[in-house]
């Protein structure tokens, strides 16, 4: 077993060799590198394979029972400062691992089918392995630094890949966005790095959080002090995992390709923020101040996230609202304590929710059979409906990962969330509760969303609902016909109906089919542990937690608290968040599959409240008026002071040069005699001024 510690390494560096070779022959032989396009994914898809065989061996010798396995050498040093860099292989790094390589192997299957058709089909896969390597590394980093090395690397990726179809405005201005709200989290990470390095004089997570107690304790460093830093390094995570306020960049980089979504948006790069505070929990847990930051702003995260999805129509971006709102709940589980819940909804969120990512690029491949290349055609629910009918794989997985995400047991998400909830009733009942009505309009959503695009009748191919979506522009609420059930206008903005274009209206089937075995093999695949890997962490019988715990509990203390397991309250927090997520279905199905409550009078008669949740809480519109127009403000102030004192200085000089030279160039004209005058002059003042003083 030793052996496979110590090729370890091997798990970031394949995909990096991948990534390496194809990017290479895509700079010095492009067309031929092109041409075997098929060679090229089988060779990106197989190392990353090799990675993923490699990760699931490392877990498994830790389930076992192997010690942690640290490995690094020392990269800078002068005088008493010394950096390091390697991998650690621990419980979490193992979990991770399996879970980064498992989806994106699974996402770059997939991938052949979504872009089969695409030019820049091999430089995609160059970036996923790029990408993947980026994220494999950050899982195994031993210090904060070498994870913050990794961090940007996978902003970096997110950015090529987001803005993947870079000739699209809505592509370019997304990846700019999502890159500029991750600089002012990553800035803030940054300082926190700094600051704890100040206090402690360490990069080690363990020495970090030991450290920066015992200061705090003696007095030696100030409790504000040490709680600034800590938050500081909170903002890292709040940017990468789209928290509250830096989550608006998540729902616009669903602009990139699907499988994007899936891998980066839903399973792992958004999760890498929980992953950072996993890490850095010696550091949070001994600051309460920073815990009850992390906890409320997951609590608000979650809520927020899923009252904005409850009207949106673009199915990308309500699942992208989902994820916020997911990721909202193991940012809170993080925050009250609940170490091993938060990282348990990590694990079972990536599967169920990279196959609700990947089962609507399905949707929306299938679509285009029909409304053709026009994303804001093929991806409005409004022009879905009855889609079970043509696409029977991609509606049973949709269907398994909406129960999975809603809660109802005995899918993956039920034993997670249930875990989390029950944490945060016992930590905060308000937050508990803030949860539990969260996971209902969670069900309300994901239930809505399911009816709208595989019950009912395909209205894909009635022209009248095309052209309705088209003048959609100047009304805010639709009429509940011929678009009922539905919640008005939905994700697509006046803005982003006006764009819709006649070119791409038609495809070239009347009805969608279902995807290529590349896709729903994937999908199939990911339905298998969106079922049943919850099992692991029952409260019958907790694996999981006894795998996966706070740093600092020892294994003893963890076995002892799973064996403290109350069946009579378990009962009835299970109940409770099962009995609001089926009051969510039920609604669901009353307004969008069996159309006895009319939505569109619902949102009538609450008017300013559903325009807040389609407005998306109003939270771009106010960022754009302080931070766009207030930076074009501010730039417009600098260039005035730029042209009126800046350049008016530099002109005043030379205007000085030029007439001095001018002057100088009538009294130096080289004869003897009119210098001796001057001089006469000169001399005769002098006189004339020290003779009157």
């Amino acid at each position: 077993m030793e052996a496979i510690y110590q090729y370890a390494w091997l798990v970031p560096v394949l995909p990096l060799v991948g990534a390496m070779l194809v990017g290479l022959g895509l700079i010095s032989f492009n067309q031929v590198t092109n041409r075997a396009r098929h060679l090229n994914a089988v060779f990106v898809v197989s190392l990353l394979g090799a990675a993923m065989f490699l990760s699931i061996a490392l877990l498994v010798s830790q389930f076992q029972g192997h010690a942690p396995y640290v490995r690094t050498l020392e990269w800078a040093a002068a005088g008493n400062f010394h950096l390091t860099m390697g991998y650690t292989i621990d419980h979490l790094t193992a979990l991770m691992l399996v879970i980064v390589t498992t989806v994106a192997f699974l996402v770059m299957v997939y991938t052949d089918g979504y872009m089969a058709h695409d030019p820049g089909y091999v430089r995609f896969y160059a970036y996923l392995s790029l990408f993947s390597s980026s994220m494999l590394g950050l899982v195994v980093s031993p210090n904060i630094v070498q994870i913050y090395i990794f961090w940007e690397l996978v902003g970096m990726c997110s950015y090529l890949l987001v803005g993947f179809w870079y000739d699209r405005p809505a592509a370019a201005d997304a990846c700019q966005k999502a890159f500029v709200t991750n600089r002012v989290g990553d800035f803030g990470l940054l300082l926190g790095i700094l600051g704890l390095y100040w206090a402690t004089g360490s990069f080690e997570f363990d020495a970090i959080g030991d450290r920066l107690q015992t200061l705090v304790e003696t007095g030696s460093l100030s409790s504000i002090l040490a709680a600034l830093f800590a938050i500081l390094v909170f903002l890292g995570p709040v940017a990468k995992s789209a928290q509250f306020p830096l989550h608006v960049w998540l729902p616009d980089a669903m602009e990139g390709p699907t499988p994007i979504s899936a891998l980066i948006h839903a399973a792992t790069m958004v999760a890498a923020g929980v992953f950072l505070i996993a890490r850095m929990y010696p550091v949070f847990e001994g600051i309460p101040a920073a815990m009850n930051v992390i906890a409320f702003t997951g609590a608000f995260t979650a809520f927020l996230g899923a009252t904005i999805a409850i009207t949106q129509n673009d199915i990308k971006k309500g699942l992208a609202y989902s994820t916020i709102s997911q990721l909202g709940y193991m940012v809170m589980a993080m925050g009250v304590g609940a170490y091993s819940a938060g990282l348990f909804h990590l694990m079972t969120h990536a599967y169920f929710k990279a196959m609700l990512f990947l089962g609507s690029g399905s949707v929306i491949h299938g679509m285009e059979a029909v409304v053709g290349h026009d994303p804001a055609l093929a991806q409005d629910m409004r022009m879905m409906g009855g889609l079970r009918k043509f696409m029977p794989i991609t509606a049973v997985t949709f269907l398994i990962g909406t129960l999975a995400i809603s809660g109802i047991p005995p899918f993956a998400g039920f034993w997670s969330k249930d875990e989390i909830l029950g944490s945060a009733f016992a930590a905060n009942p308000f937050l508990w509760f803030v949860g539990w009505l969260t996971a209902g309009i969670t069900a309300f959503y994901m239930f809505r969303m399911y009816f709208s695009t595989f019950e009912g009748k395909f209205r894909g191919n009635q022209t009248e609902i095309r052209q309705k979506l088209k003048s959609a522009a100047a009304n805010t609420l639709m009429s509940p016909s011929p678009l009922a059930p539905n919640f008005g206008p939905g994700a697509m903005n006046t803005r982003e109906l006006a764009t819709l274009s006649d070119s791409h209206d038609h495809g070239h089937s009347e009805h969608p089919h279902e995807s290529p075995w590349t896709m729903t093999l994937p999908l199939v695949a990911l339905a298998i542990p969106s079922i049943f890997i919850g099992l692991v962490g029952t409260p019958y019988a907790n694996y999981f937690e006894e795998f996966i715990y706070p740093p600092s509990e020892t294994l003893a203390e963890v076995i002892e608290k799973v064996a403290e397991f109350d069946q009579t309250e378990f009962f009835i927090m299970a109940g409770s968040s099962v009995g609001i997520s089926l009051i969510g279905i039920t609604l669901a199905s009353l307004m969008y599959l069996f159309g006895k409550i009319d939505p569109a009078a619902i949102a009538s008669s609450i008017k300013p409240l559903y325009e807040l949740s389609l407005n998306k809480w109003y939270f771009d519109d106010i960022y754009y008026q302080i931070f766009v127009l207030g930076s074009r403000r501010l730039a417009r102030q600098v260039m005035e002071v730029d042209y009126r004192v800046v350049d008016g200085a530099v002109n005043l000089t030379g205007f000085f040069t030029l007439i001095s030279g001018e002057g100088l160039k009538y009294l130096e004209n080289g004869r003897a005699q009119f210098y001796a005058l001057i001089v006469f002059g000169a001399v005769l003042g002098l006189v004339i001024v020290f003779g009157v003083t």
